[in-house]
């Protein structure tokens, strides 16, 4: 399902969520999770809710095998640039990102503006108000960034 740099980079990111190294993730070693990532108002039921994704407690064996089935739905790549590129006439690589908020908070599965600002977080606009969205399209199917 993975080859060994990713299953390498899943056991970093499980030992930094398992905050009280005990060897399984629960709702407190995600509260702290959180917290150290500045978020420290979580609601009990919504930490309840992603402990409950797991069919059971989650050691590092289920936290990839969960990691994997939600990996297996995500589109091919080309699918999602197919999508970006229909916003892209001039054939670019880029696109508004305005364009993009306004399209991503009022079609189909509707974002929220939390949900917006985090994805504009984690892949910033440059500075004429630009989404790189091949890059985007890349990290969502790949999960790294492209050397450029």
């Amino acid at each position: 399902m993975f080859d060994q740099s990713q299953i390498q980079e899943f056991k970093e990111a499980f030992t930094i969520m398992d905050q009280n190294r005990d060897g399984f993730i629960d709702k407190e070693d995600l509260r702290d999770t959180f917290a150290a990532l500045g978020r420290i108002n979580v609601k009990n039921e919504e930490l309840e809710a992603m402990v409950k994704e797991a069919p059971g407690p989650i050691n590092f064996t289920v936290f990839l095998t969960m990691f994997g089935e939600k990996l297996k739905g995500t589109d091919p790549e080309e699918t999602i640039l197919h999508a970006f590129k229909v916003f892209d006439t001039e054939g670019k690589g880029f696109v508004k990102a305005d364009l993009i908020k306004e399209k991503l908070m009022t079609q189909a599965d509707r974002f929220s503006e939390e949900e917006v600002k985090q994805m504009f977080a984690a892949f910033p606009p440059d500075v004429c108000g630009n989404l790189d969205y091949r890059n985007l399209c890349y990290v969502i199917t790949h999960g790294e960034e492209k050397d450029r």
